[in-house]
C-alpha cells in the first residue's frame, strides 16, 4: 500500500498565509497540515509516500525532507499548476497508481488518524470516505444506498436543503485497489481529460465511472469521526477548534466562541440555556414558509414593533422596549444609570460587566446559596447602592424568591429611592405562578422598577435575539428607544413576535413539559455520585463537584464526547467546583446522565 497526496495548488482563499506557502504548509494548532498527515501516514508502514507538488514546491520539498520520516517519500512536480486542476496532478501520478494499492489524500485536510484505519481495516479494496451532509459542506453530494453503493450525485448548485438528511459528502480520502486503477479509473481519466482538457477535477471522472457502474467503488461511512477541509481562514479558525488536543484547553477555546455552535453540528448544547419544547414544529413551519419575503424586506421600525412587544405582555406601549436580545437593552439602560451598583453572586455578569462605576456584590455561597429578601434588605441597607439587580430565578443558582419576598424588596427599593432592575428571564420556568412584576399596575406604581426578559431564553429563539425592557419611567423608555438603532430587530423577530399569540397555548404546554422532565432530570442527576445537585426553579441546575475532581476538567472530558457543560468555578470563589447544566430533552438529558457517571469515574 502506498499513498499519494496532491499538493499543488496555491490556496489563494487563504490570503496572506498562502503568500510565500502552499496551502498545506498552514498551521493547525502549531502543526502544518502537511506534517500532521504525514506522520499519520509515516505509522502505516506504507511502501512510500507520493506528493504531487507546484505551487511553492521548493519550500515544501524541503520542509518534508527535514521531517526525517520512515517511509520512502518521492515528489512529483506539476510545472503548470496556475493552469491546471487536481486532474491533471493525478494524471502524473498515473504510472505508480497502477503499480499498487493506494491511499488518496488531498493536502488541504486535517482528520483523525482512525479515519486512514478504516480504510486500511476495511477488506474491499476500493473505496470512498463519506460522511453525512452538513452545512458546512461545500460542493457536489452523493447519495449512499443500505449496501454502501454510491448512487447518484448532486451538484452543490442543485442541492435540496430539505433533503439534506439523504445527503453524504465525500471526504476526499480514497483507496483505490491497483487493480481498479489500472483497468478502470487511469483508462477513464486519460480519455475524460483528452476530451475535456486538463482544468477538471479528479472527482468527476470517479462520477462517471460510478453512473456506469455503481460496484465499482463502495462509500466507507464515518460515524462522528473528526475531519476538516480548510479553504479559508473560517475553515481554519473552525480547525483550530476542533483539533485541539488538550482537552481542557479545548473548552476553553470553544467558550470563547459565545455561541455559533451550529458550526460543530455534532456538539450537544448544554452550557447555553433555552426553552427545548418550543417554538413547536408548527410554528417553525410558518415563519420558514414566510422566509422569501422575511429576508428580502426592512423590519418596521421601533413604533410598530414596541406595539407587538406590548400586545404579547399586556403593558402600555410607553412603558416598555424591544431589544436586539435582553443584552442590547441592558447595556443600554446601565449607561444611563449611576452611583453604585448591588448585584447578588455568583450572577449573571453581564450585568456589572456594563457597569463602568462601583459594584457592589452580596455573597450568596452560604446556605447552599439560598437568601431572603430580609437578608438582601440588610445588606444592601448597611452597604448603600443606587441601583440593585436582582435576578429571579437566579443564574447560575436557580434560586427563586417569593412572591412575598418579591413584594418586600420592591417596597422597600421604593421608599429608600433606588433602581431596582428585575431580570425575568427564567422565571416562566419557575412552578409558582403570578411571581412577575410585569404588569401595567405594578410599573405605574414603581417609577424605579425596571424588568428586564429574555425572549431569547424563555421562548427558545436565541438566534432571533429578542428581549425587551418594561419600567413606569417614561422617560427612561422613550430615551432607550431613541438610543437603540432605527432598525434594533430583523424581520424574522418581528414575524415571531407577530404570530406568537396564535401558539401561546403551545407555549404554556412547552412551560408545563420542561418542568415535567426537570423533575425527572433533578432526580436522576442526584442518583450521580459524587454530584451535589441544587434544586432550581429555572431551566437549569448548578452542581457541585465533591470528589476532588476540577469543574474545568470534567468539562474537557464532556467535551471529548460532545457535551458542552458551563464550567462555573470562575464564578465562585470558595475553594470548591461547580458545573452548569442545562435541561433539554428527556432521551438528550438521559443521554447527558450515562456520560456524566463515565465522565466522573475516568
Amino acid at each position: 500500500m502506498q499513498a499519494i497526496i496532491l499538493a499543488a495548488g496555491m490556496g489563494k482563499r487563504l490570503g496572506e498565509l498562502t503568500k510565500n506557502n502552499t496551502k498545506c504548509m498552514v498551521e493547525v494548532g502549531g502543526v502544518r497540515l502537511i506534517e500532521r498527515a504525514l506522520r499519520i501516514l509515516d505509522r502505516k508502514k506504507l511502501s512510500r509516500i507520493i506528493l504531487v507538488v507546484g505551487y511553492q514546491h521548493k519550500n515544501l520539498v524541503s520542509f518534508v525532507d527535514s521531517l526525517c520520516l520512515k517511509t520512502p517519500v518521492e515528489y512529483i512536480v506539476n510545472d503548470v499548476y496556475h493552469k491546471t486542476n487536481n486532474i491533471f496532478s493525478l494524471s502524473l501520478a498515473k504510472d505508480q497508481m497502477m503499480q499498487e494499492d493506494t491511499l488518496l489524500l488531498e493536502s488541504d485536510l486535517i482528520f483523525e488518524e482512525n479515519l486512514i484505519d478504516m480504510l486500511l481495516e476495511d477488506d474491499r479494496d476500493t473505496l470512498a470516505l463519506v460522511d453525512k451532509f452538513e452545512n458546512w459542506m461545500d460542493g457536489t453530494c452523493i447519495v449512499v444506498d443500505q449496501d454502501d453503493n454510491i448512487t447518484d450525485f448532486i451538484p452543490g448548485k442543485l442541492l435540496k436543503y430539505h433533503e439534506k438528511e439523504h445527503y453524504y459528502k465525500t471526504v476526499n480520502i480514497y483507496k483505490f485497489g491497483a487493480q481498479f486503477s489500472r483497468d478502470v479509473y487511469v483508462p477513464f481519466l486519460e480519455a475524460y481529460a483528452k476530451v475535456m482538457g486538463n482544468n477538471e477535477y479528479y472527482e468527476t471522472v470517479i462520477k462517471l465511472i460510478l453512473m456506469l457502474d455503481k460496484n465499482t467503488m463502495k462509500a466507507k461511512r464515518l460515524n462522528g469521526e473528526l475531519w476538516y477541509e480548510i479553504d479559508d481562514i473560517q475553515d481554519l479558525d473552525i480547525a483550530q477548534t476542533l483539533f485541539i488536543e488538550d482537552d481542557v484547553e479545548r473548552y476553553h477555546h470553544l467558550m470563547q466562541r459565545y455561541g455559533g455552535y451550529w458550526r460543530f453540528p455534532h456538539l450537544q448544547d448544554y452550557c447555553y440555556l433555552v426553552n427545548p419544547y418550543f417554538p413547536t414544529k408548527r410554528m417553525q413551519e410558518e415563519m420558514e414558509s414566510n422566509f422569501d419575503v422575511l429576508v428580502r424586506q426592512y423590519p418596521s421600525g421601533m413604533t410598530v414593533n414596541t406595539l407587538l412587544a406590548a400586545k404579547s405582555f399586556d403593558v402600555h406601549e410607553e412603558h416598555i422596549v424591544i431589544g436586539n436580545g435582553a443584552a442590547e437593552l441592558i447595556k443600554g439602560l446601565l449607561e444611563e444609570l449611576n452611583g453604585k451598583l448591588g448585584v447578588i453572586r455568583p450572577t449573571f455578569e453581564e450585568y456589572p460587566n456594563r457597569w463602568e462605576k462601583d459594584v457592589i456584590a452580596y455573597d450568596c455561597t452560604e446556605n447552599d446559596f439560598s437568601y431572603t429578601d430580609s437578608q438582601l434588605i440588610q445588606y444592601f441597607t448597611e452597604n448603600p447602592v443606587d441601583t440593585l439587580v436582582f435576578i429571579n430565578p437566579d443564574n447560575p443558582t436557580g434560586h427563586c424568591m417569593d412572591a412575598d419576598g418579591i413584594k418586600s424588596l420592591l417596597q422597600w427599593s421604593k421608599e429608600c429611592g433606588i433602581n431596582l432592575i428585575v431580570d425575568e428571564s427564567f422565571l416562566d420556568f419557575a412552578d409558582t405562578e403570578d411571581l412577575s412584576l410585569l404588569s401595567e399596575q405594578v410599573l405605574k406604581e414603581n417609577r424605579n422598577l425596571y424588568v428586564v426578559k429574555s425572549i431569547s431564553k424563555s421562548y427558545g429563539v436565541p438566534g432571533l435575539r429578542l428581549g425587551i425592557l418594561a419600567s413606569g419611567n417614561t422617560d427612561m423608555i422613550e430615551h432607550l428607544k431613541k438610543d437603540v438603532s432605527i432598525w434594533n430587530i430583523n424581520s424574522m423577530a418581528e414575524f415571531f413576535m407577530q404570530i406568537l399569540d396564535k401558539y401561546k397555548s403551545d407555549y404554556t404546554d412547552s412551560l408545563r413539559k420542561i418542568k415535567e422532565e426537570r423533575s425527572r432530570f433533578f432526580d436522576e442527576l442526584c442518583m450521580i455520585e459524587n454530584l451535589k445537585v441544587y434544586p432550581s426553579q429555572a431551566n437549569y441546575f448548578m452542581c457541585e463537584i465533591l470528589d476532588g475532581m476540577s469543574s474545568e476538567a470534567l468539562a474537557g472530558r464532556l467535551l471529548k464526547k460532545n457535551i458542552l457543560i458551563k464550567d462555573l468555578t470562575g464564578k465562585i470563589h470558595n475553594g470548591k467546583h461547580y458545573i452548569r447544566l442545562a435541561v433539554r430533552g428527556e432521551e438528550e438529558n438521559r443521554r447527558l446522565v450515562e456520560k456524566l457517571k463515565v465522565c466522573m469515574k475516568q
